[in-house]
Formats: C-alpha cells, structure tokens, sequence
C-alpha cells in the first residue's frame, strides 16, 4: 500500500490528536483521556507522527544482535459490515423524512462516505495501518542497525488474514529501503497458528462463561441510553417511532470512534458523544478485555496463558539465534487477542497486577488502548558483549509500543535484563500451567 504525499500531509488534521500518548507506565487519570483513547482498542498508534520516548543507551561493551517482535496489524476497516449498513439505514430514514439536525446530517454525510469506501474492504488495513508500520519498520532500523547490517537474516511471519499479512509487507518494505542488504523471509501459513493466533479452546469457555455473567452485571451500570440520537435527529417522537436504536449506539460510537484509522477523515466523535458516553463505552470494552487477558480471581488468573504457545516459540526461537554469531530478527505479525495477553503474561511494566473487580481497572490505571492500540508490538531486544556468542553474557530489554518496560526480577542495569534467568523464569511459568 503506498501513500501519497498528499495523503500524508492530510493525515495532519490528525496529527494532534494520536500524538497526546501517555505513557504505559504512567497512565492518564480516567478524567483525563481524550475522546480518541476512550476509541479502546480502535485507538490508532500514538507514535505515527511523531517518535516515541528516546531508549536508553546500549550498555558499555555491549550491542544488540537479535530481536524478536510480536505486532499487532495497522489500523483496520471495522470488522462487522452491520455497523456500516445499519448505522446508515437509520440515518437515511431520518434524512428522508428531513429530521436531521445540522450535526446529524454532517454526521450523515461522513457515515454514507466510509460506507462507500469500505464496499469490499471489510477487515482490511486502511492507508492509517500501513503508514503506522512503515514508521514502526523505519525507525527499528534507526534504533537498532546492528541487527540490520548486511548480511543479517530477517524471518517475517504473519497471520493468514490479509491484514496481518498487508502489515507485515509494509514493515518489512520499509526496512527493506533503509536496510537493502537484509536477506529476508516472508510467509503466512496454517502451519504456524497454532502459536501466531492460537485458538485456546478451554480457555475461551472460561471467559465466555463470565462474559455471559460478571461481566454482564457489570456493564448494566453503564447502559446505552440512547441519548445521543437527540443530538442527530431533532423529533423525539421519530426517535421514539421510527428509530431501531438496539445496538445502534455501539455501531455509531465504532465507527466515528474508528476514523482515526483513516487518514484525513473527520473527528465528530465528541461532538456526537458526550464525555460520559464514551467513558461508559470504554469501560464496557476495556472490562472485557480484561477478562479476556487479566490477571484476576474470575478466570482463576489463567486468562494470559492463553499465548503460552506463543512466548515458547519466541522463547525456542531466541534460542537458535543466541548460539549463531550473526545478528537477526523474527518479525510476527497478528492479533490485539495475543498481544494483551502476551504483555500479561510476561509481566509487563505492571499489567499483571492482580485485580478482582471491574470497577477497581480505572484506579489501576488498567488501560486496553494502552497495550493494544491498532499496530501495537511488543519488541524484545537481545544484546552481547561484542565477540561473544555465550548465551549466558546476553541481555534483554522489552518493549511495548516502543517504550522501555519493567520485567520480572531485578534488572542488571537500566531496562536490561539477563536474559538466562528472565528465560528460566518464563519457562518455569508456562511449564507449570494447566487448566
């Protein structure tokens, strides 16, 4: 997918907006969060405009080597054709029966827009996706060209969904430019989902389970009043007649929510919406995503285990590299459902807290849009004294959305950990799961 230059210089209408990223460590008071956060998981990449928080020198003596990456895909079209349909169907009505307010028909005009562009495209990665990696691609060769060298070797794997795969060519092509000599490896296969995009059959009963129970307790706190259609549409007794407003509230709020992932659209998001409208959206998707990957009574703190494939193939996989004397990387590409729960269960900066009741992820600072933005990644960067290939001098330091983390244990300096005994201890964790 290759942007325009004018493309881009329309994405700045934008610009301000993705860029007011809090850091995962120290994250904004619930209050505090713009309009586009609130979005969840629809949250475009905080860092597709400007750079992210400068890393810490490389210890002395030292230099990186390898890396292994899991990524989330760019931005995306929404996955379900009815929030288009329905959510245009209801507006069209109005507009045929002239009760749109000047708001709603502007909100008309954006909603019957995407709807035409998307025909075709539902799932796909938009132009906003595309550019997001390219950026995350250009400056993972900025921050790190040893590992870039001539010469190195570079395996890129993907999800088979096309989004994914989309993801991983603009990654891997924006390398390609600044880093020529890479000798590079692509593919998207079956072969691999076992640990790509897992499918934890026992896993999602439990948290189906609770979905179906606690979580529906908790979400009736925060209902779908409907009170944003007076804002649309200017006859009550239309909204009240005419309008099929189940679920249309959550099909609206996705798709306005969701014009960050398109560069140049327009922000009516908090203008349809009210402050505590969005709060209670958010909460009821970032609740669920907390079943989902949190670390809690209510799935028995079994939820992250979910990727254990996946942090053993990173694990297996880091292993070969360490005992060969060239530098190289393993770039996946996939899914939001694996990256939440990876960034839990290697314990992450402080998401593997344990927290027991949904009203308590505000004051925890438990945040989805924080781990999981569209293009999120978690890149692990491995580090050896020049000259060595004993696996035991090797270092470590994560990071999530391109910032430095905390790990489990004590770090040796800095970000930095000893790789041996972070392995050790991530083995020993998934060696000892079971249902």
């Amino acid at each position: 997918m290759i942007l325009s230059h004018r493309a881009i210089l329309a994405a700045a209408t934008l610009c301000c907006m993705l860029n007011t990223a809090a850091s995962p460590l120290t994250p904004k008071p619930i209050d505090q969060l713009e309009s586009h956060e609130l979005a969840a998981q629809y949250r475009a990449y905080p860092y597709t405009y400007q750079a992210p928080p400068a890393l810490t020198d490389t210890p002395d003596g030292y230099e990186p080597f390898h890396i292994e990456q899991y990524a989330r895909h760019g931005s995306r079209w929404l996955i379900d054709q009815k929030d288009y349909d329905l959510t245009l169907a209801q507006l069209e009505k109005a507009e045929r029966n002239n009760v749109l307010t000047p708001l709603g028909k502007e909100t008309l005009a954006y909603i019957r827009d995407i709807t035409g562009k998307e025909k075709g495209r539902r799932e796909e990665l938009t132009d906003m996706g595309a550019l997001q990696h390219q950026r995350i691609g250009a400056r993972m060769v900025k921050n790190f060209p040893e590992v870039f060298a001539p010469g190195s070797n570079v395996d890129a794997k993907a999800t088979i969904v096309i989004r994914c795969i989309l993801s991983m060519v603009n990654e891997i092509n924006s390398i390609n430019k600044l880093a020529p000599g890479v000798n590079m490896t692509t593919d998207a296969s079956y072969a691999d989902m076992y640990y790509m995009n897992f499918d934890d059959t026992i896993g999602s009963k439990i948290k189906d389970s609770i979905k179906k129970n606690e979580l529906r307790t908790f979400t009736k706190k925060y209902p779908e009043t409907g009170a944003y259609l007076k804002r649309l549409i200017s006859s009550k007794k239309f909204i009240k007649d005419s309008i099929e407003s189940k679920g249309l509230e959550r099909r609206m709020w996705r798709i306005l929510s969701n014009a960050q992932s398109h560069i140049g659209m327009p922000w009516l998001t908090d203008r349809v919406f009210t402050k505590e409208e969005l709060l209670n959206q958010w909460r009821r998707s970032n609740a669920s995503w907390f079943i989902d990957a949190g670390i809690s009574t209510l799935t028995d703190h079994k939820a992250p285990f979910s990727q254990r494939n996946l942090l053993r193939n990173i694990i297996e996989s880091a292993d070969t590299a360490l005992t060969s004397p060239k530098v190289s990387a393993n770039l996946r590409f996939g899914h939001d459902g694996m990256v939440l729960p990876l960034t839990v269960l290697m314990e992450i900066n402080d998401y593997a807290k344990e927290i027991n009741r949904f009203e308590d992820l505000e004051n925890e600072g438990w945040y989805c849009q924080d781990i999981v933005p569209m293009a999120a990644n978690i890149q692990m960067i491995f580090y050896r004294p020049k000259g060595s290939v004993n696996p035991d001098d090797v270092l470590v330091k994560v990071l999530l959305n391109e910032n430095e983390t905390t790990l489990p244990g004590e770090p040796v300096t800095g970000p930095y950990y000893n790789w041996r005994k972070l392995r050790q201890y991530y083995l020993d964790k998934i060696n000892a799961f079971k249902y």
